[in-house]
């Protein structure tokens, strides 16, 4: 790995969109500010037909608060990128535009392909190897594609441009430290590793549960749903983290290597209405905000039962994990923001007789924002020392100095693919949720509701129990 940027320019396309806007600029702000992106030429392109004065604007107004956080050197930096800063009108799926503009680049250029699968992939088939500056790197939002089919069918255009370690499927969610403080948990405590499989373990939850509604992303969620959007493309990964062997190193091919032999032997056995679960949120109220029921939100097509909330139970067939279940579940206007995994130990054999009050299952949690540490275990008293009471170790991990994109175009400019993801994984992920996918399309398992603001259904296996 290094910290040297390699990258010349960053041309975003799908820079008049939200994402770019709300997510990468502020990112790439913190960078700048921070001196991590020393050099770097910024250029926007997208199918609006900005005036400069439109483009200036949303950079300027993006960089802001880092500006204001900033020591001197920091706003120099922002100042200068956002004063030579350009935006170009461009058909990315023409043949011809998106070439011309790349020869007129300053390379190495990473491409950001901030836009939907079906435009990254036509953007992909219209250019050649030929066209790309010596360097070059693409960068490709999740979802990878839109099934295993549409994934291998990208992997193969990307393959014909530039090599696999010039290929950067960024998964946000997968910050470096997240990554780090699960495997640092993993592999540095000598006690955690004999009692980290089936023998110990009764199961595993990730739950991503947010206070957020669909906040006027229907153009792009309701086409998707929860088991796409965070399952498939997140969740999956974060499991694979937890449940992966030790590798010889942290380096990019042993740790991607271990990620993905976990994500081949993973799968959601049928019947599909036992090991998976949806719903979608109706009307209610999220703190003192009103919140419409999903169908009646704008943009939202009914017909398409896209599901807010999804559980689902995968399978990890290996002599380590064979037989333990590990639950996956995200979901949208839930009440209480839930993120986190709960390692969930076997109960004891035998409680010696004389002990009384309460003994449950230990419990390892592990918090993704803030990023914290929880044991739970029983302990006598206080009080009646015969008495077992529940007490908790709380550690703070480690919290990343940036924001989720600042970490992912880190990654891209100095060329270091460890929080990318693979091309073989991102098919892998795929295989894992299509065949629930289509269950759900026949209607094979209920659709449920719940109430925006409230905690989900109460029978599901990941409930929160008062």
């Amino acid at each position: 790995m290094t910290s040297k940027t390699t990258v010349k320019t960053l041309l975003i396309l799908g820079a008049s969109g939200d994402l770019t806007g709300r997510l990468l600029l502020p990112g790439l702000a913190g960078l700048l500010a921070t001196g991590r992106a020393s050099g770097l030429r910024l250029v926007g392109a997208g199918s609006d037909p900005w005036a400069p004065e439109q483009w200036q604007e949303r950079v300027n107004g993006a960089f802001a608060a880092a500006s204001k956080a900033a020591d001197a050197s920091g706003r120099d930096a922002l100042a200068a990128v956002a004063a030579s800063t350009e935006y170009h009108q461009v058909d990315v799926t023409a043949d011809g535009p998106l070439a011309d503009l790349l020869a007129h680049l300053e390379g190495p250029i990473a491409i950001y392909f901030a836009l939907p699968p079906h435009i990254s992939q036509k953007a992909c088939e219209v250019l050649r190897r030929e066209q790309l500056p010596a360097g070059t790197r693409l960068v490709m939002e999740k979802p990878f594609g839109s099934g295993s089919e549409s994934a291998r069918e990208l992997n193969q255009t990307l393959a014909t441009l530039v090599p696999e370690d010039h290929i950067h499927r960024v998964d946000h969610f997968l910050g470096k430290a997240t990554v780090l403080n699960i495997l640092g948990l993993r592999f540095a405590n000598r006690f955690l590793e004999p009692v980290w499989n089936r023998d110990h373990i009764e199961k595993v939850e990730i739950v991503f549960d947010e206070d957020l509604a669909l906040e006027g992303r229907a153009r792009y969620y309701d086409g998707a749903g929860a088991l796409r959007d965070m399952i498939q493309s997140h969740l999956l990964h974060i499991m694979a983290f937890i449940a992966i062997d030790a590798p010889a190193s942290i380096h990019e091919r042993d740790l991607r290597d271990a990620v993905a032999t976990v994500l081949r032997a993973s799968s959601i056995k049928a019947p599909y209405h036992d090991s998976t679960r949806r719903a979608r949120y109706t009307a209610g109220t999220l703190g003192a905000r009103t919140v419409p029921d999903y169908t009646a939100e704008e943009g939202v097509d009914p017909s398409r039962n896209t599901e807010t909330l999804a559980e689902v139970r995968v399978d990890i067939d290996n002599w380590r994990w064979k037989g333990v279940p590990f639950l996956l579940r995200s979901g949208k206007a839930i009440g209480s923001r839930r993120k986190e995994a709960v390692i969930t130990f076997r109960p004891v054999p035998h409680l010696p007789t004389g002990f009384s009050g309460v003994d449950s299952p230990n419990q390892l949690r592990i918090g993704f924002g803030p990023d914290v540490l929880q044991l739970d275990a029983d302990v006598n008293g206080p009080g009646d020392i015969f008495t077992l009471d529940r007490a908790s170790l709380v550690a703070e991990l480690n919290a990343a100095d940036m924001l989720p994109y600042g970490e992912v175009l880190e990654g891209v400019l100095t060329g270091d693919p460890l929080l990318s993801v693979r091309g073989d994984t991102a098919e892998d992920c795929w295989r894992i949720v299509e065949p629930v996918l289509r269950a759900w399309e026949r209607d094979t398992v209920p659709l449920e509701e719940y109430d925006a603001g409230g905690a989900g259904p109460a029978d599901w296996p990941t409930a929160v129990v008062n």
